[in-house]
């Protein structure tokens, strides 16, 4: 009851700045949260935000297959021109980013309200110390899709929804490390390497198990990433955003998961998106914090957009609150993640796999026992009962490593691949040409088994990569490519250039042509290197 009441109070205070505001309502407010808006209604508010206001700025940071700009607010008082506006400003960037997935559509109404409520006051308290980024369709062409016959298990809005995939039918929360879709070439360029945001948070509708908070969200949780953010997010930033929440704003939430066992609560709740093509993951790899945002898709319609809002609210409360500890802390992880790839130990290593481990505290969810509807082989589906038990069982979010590789000072290509330079650079990752030929001491792999997965995975059969490193001298041209571990991104180029790495570019089949000959059956060397001890080498920058 006591959610119930703050959820209308909430909507109370919302309703009263959209009175100040000369009614300009999101399509959630104005159809009575029965529908959703298009590509154009986001448009036009945007727009229309943009002529009421100065300190806000309307830019366009991709274009869709299909050919729409998508749109990102940059909101700040005062308002920076551009990120060197920002060189000498003690404020902290955030980045709010919606509609990843189509058909899971709260959060796009919620930065839309998010953005007009907070506009409407320049003297705000959040504007001290934040510049806000707002993206709220980032895939517009899957927005377009409209269908009632759209994610049917989700509770409204009855109108319809777009879908989960873009115009290319790929899933954008899968295209971090590979980078095939415009949508996620222009957030990493125009937003991550541009504006270098401190937080980023992804707004999505969940399902999998059943249970009464409205709002779930979890954190980057991929082991390579630096180990004191992971644990910050944990331990402090988010059950204190939890409990902001709760507390502030009266919506009930918990940490996202799912039952490992729906029948058996006793087995608990696991974070399972762990791996880099995740967004958040990839995040957590370039050493900034970032939120995944699940709405409860059983909930109904207007709770999950007010329930987003508030978490949102949430997140900007803290992060305007603790901006200058968030600071020193990126800073120093960044420090820590240069200095390792500069003079790495033989203790130093990266995961090639990884499995989760119980969080130090455990997780109390409010839960909705299940039930087993029969099926063809058994009983395989399952619904809701009307049976509610909360339960505080083991969290599964620790993730730690099964299988690790020494990490290395850096990895060198014996190839000169165009679609490979273009990654490095669309990622931000630095690196250099080798100045002259010469003999290296490097360690090569040497591959003795690719097998393909059986099903395409999002237009790629992965590689699963069996064989082993071996040390050699080996020469290489003048102009080889040179990446050192050594820089801000010294994770991430690890987690993408090792072979064996569970999302890295040979997984993606990157460089098949370079792996087989044209008649025989074995295997040429992996062309990516690895140069494990500190040495100095003749090497120039690419010319910008």
């Amino acid at each position: 009851m006591k959610s119930i009441i703050s959820l209308l109070l909430l909507s109370s205070v919302l309703s009263l700045n959209v009175f100040s505001q000369n009614q300009l309502l999101t399509i959630a407010e104005s159809s009575n949260f029965t529908a959703t808006s298009t590509y154009a209604d986001v448009m036009g508010f945007v727009k229309d935000l943009d002529q009421r206001y100065d300190h806000m700025k309307l830019v366009t940071i991709a274009s869709s297959t299909e050919g729409r700009e998508i749109p990102m607010l940059i909101i700040g008082s005062p308002l920076p021109e551009s990120p060197k506006d920002l060189e000498n400003d003690p404020r902290m960037v955030v980045y709010l980013q919606a509609n990843i997935h189509a058909g899971e559509i709260e959060g796009k109404e919620a930065t839309l309200m998010l953005a007009r409520d907070d506009l409407s006051d320049p003297n705000a308290e959040i504007f001290k110390d934040l510049v806000v980024l707002i993206n709220p369709i980032l895939n517009a062409d899957g927005n377009e899709r409209f269908s009632k016959k759209n994610r049917t298990n989700q509770n409204g809005p009855s109108e319809g929804v777009g879908v989960r995939y873009n115009g290319q039918q790929l899933d954008l929360n899968r295209d971090a490390v590979k980078i095939e879709s415009p949508e996620i070439r222009g957030v990493i360029s125009n937003v991550f390497n541009t504006w270098d945001p401190a937080i980023i948070v992804d707004c999505h509708t969940t399902n999998g198990s059943f249970h009464e908070e409205p709002v779930t969200f979890t954190w980057m949780v991929n082991p390579n990433g630096d180990r004191s953010l992971i644990n910050y997010m944990r331990d402090e930033m988010m059950p204190a955003v939890g409990d902001r929440l709760r507390n502030t704003y009266g919506v009930e939430n918990c940490f996202y998961g799912v039952f490992i066992d729906r029948m058996d609560y006793s087995k608990g709740w696991i974070s399972y998106a762990s791996e880099p093509r995740y967004l958040v993951d990839y995040v957590g790899l370039r050493n900034r914090l970032a939120i995944l945002n699940e709405n409860y898709v059983y909930a109904d319609y207007e709770t999950r957009v007010r329930g987003s809002y508030a978490f949102l609210k949430s997140v900007l409360d803290y992060a305007g609150q603790h901006y200058k500890q968030i600071k020193e802390l990126l800073a120093a992880a960044d420090k820590q993640t240069i200095a390792r790839g500069m003079a790495p130990k033989e203790t130093d290593s990266m995961a090639l796999r990884y499995k989760a481990k119980p969080t130090p505290q455990p997780i109390t969810i409010k839960a909705i026992e299940t039930d087993t509807i029969p099926g063809v082989k058994g009983y395989w589906r399952y619904k809701a009962s009307d049976r509610k038990v909360t339960v505080t069982v083991p969290y599964y979010a620790d993730y730690y490593a099964t299988e690790s590789t020494r990490f290395p000072y850096a990895y060198i290509l014996s190839i000169a691949d165009a679609t490979v330079l273009d990654l490095l650079e669309v990622h931000g990752i630095e690196y250099e040409y080798l100045s002259k030929d010469m003999a290296l001491e490097v360690e090569g792999f040497k591959i003795q088994k690719l097998t393909p997965s059986k099903r395409l995975n999002q237009g790629h059969y992965t590689h699963t990569i069996e064989g082993n490193y071996a040390t050699e001298q080996k020469d290489f041209y003048a102009g080889s490519i040179l990446i050192k571990t050594g820089q801000k991104l010294g994770s991430l180029v690890a987690c993408i250039m090792e072979a064996r790495a569970n999302d890295g570019l040979l997984k993606w089949n990157f460089f098949d042509r370079y792996l087989v000959s044209q008649w025989g059956g074995r295997y040429y060397p992996f062309p990516v290197y690895r140069i494990v001890k500190p040495v100095k080498l003749p090497t120039h920058k690419p010319e910008k």
